[in-house]
């Protein structure tokens, strides 16, 4: 049965049992509810390369009942771990790779600030998103992908603790930036979505980074704009939540994935986290 045939049974179903129509048209319909504020969902694009290639993972956070945290290597003893270590270790419900990092294995390519903490001082002139959160000034949103190319930065930088700069995916006017091309890899990706949602994104099926935004643009997850943050085996996403746990590891190159293979997780050294807030 497909989607469409299916939500016209579910309707009528609905309707039936005395249920509102307008259940259906919710934008929650479409995600499994973990806990309140806290969905997930795998979907399956049209545009999936084949019908056998994994899904995509979406973690949607309300930033109203759970913070996010940036944990970096440089800041806890100069160790790194895999993304699942991190969250067992700092008793995190997600975590996500923060961004790629330079040579020295610990500094993020872009301007990277955590309060008090410096991991990079410098902003990346070819990076134009930075994700803002733990907001001091209640006026701004709890979190945003700031767009260099649309706001001002400089004004933004004294409301906002944590700072972590990448590559500009989506845009603030919901256009995909990235340049076509035909590599392809696995990828991890932070968006927002038009409700001030965060949306940890992963996809272990490879896509160009063209192609991926395009896929996330034309998903039903009302996306605003999104950043991208790791690619290939280094890019990874862990879940653990009322029983649900997920951990999702990329694959190296995109050949490597015809045949199904599973790699090991690698050690990171910063990772964006999830935990949830004390009433």
């Amino acid at each position: 049965m497909n989607r469409v045939a299916a939500l016209f049974v579910i309707f009528v179903i609905n309707l039936w049992i005395g249920l509102s129509p307008s259940f259906l048209l919710s934008k929650d319909f479409l995600w499994e509810k973990v806990d309140e504020g806290l969905s997930i969902k795998e979907f399956d694009p049209a545009e999936r390369p084949k019908a056998s290639d994994p899904k995509i993972l979406i973690v949607k956070i309300d930033p109203k009942l759970y913070s996010l945290k940036l944990l970096c290597a440089s800041e806890y003893g100069k160790v790194r771990m895999t993304v699942k270590d991190w969250c067992q270790k700092h008793n995190l419900i997600s975590a996500i790779n923060a961004g790629m990092y330079q040579e020295d294995g610990l500094r993020n390519v872009g301007y990277m600030k955590n309060f008090s903490h410096i991991n990079n001082p410098r902003l990346n002139t070819g990076y134009q998103a930075v994700l803002a959160f733990n907001r001091v000034d209640p006026a701004v949103p709890e979190i945003q992908i700031i767009d260099l190319k649309c706001q001002d930065f400089d004004r933004l930088k004294p409301k906002y603790e944590t700072f972590i700069q990448n590559i500009r995916m989506i845009s603030c006017l919901q256009e995909n930036v990235w340049v076509k091309q035909n590599k392809r890899w696995s990828m991890a990706v932070f968006g927002v979505d038009k409700d001030g949602n965060a949306l940890l994104i992963f996809t272990e099926t490879p896509y160009s980074g063209y192609d991926f935004a395009k896929v996330l643009l034309s998903l039903p997850i009302s996306i605003y704009n999104a950043m991208y943050l790791e690619g290939g085996q280094e890019a990874s996403l862990y879940f653990s939540a009322k029983g649900i746990e997920m951990d999702k590891i990329g694959v190296p190159r995109a050949e490597f994935a015809e045949d199904n293979d599973r790699f090991a997780s690698r050690p990171v050294p910063n990772v964006i986290g999830v935990i949830k807030k004390s009433r």
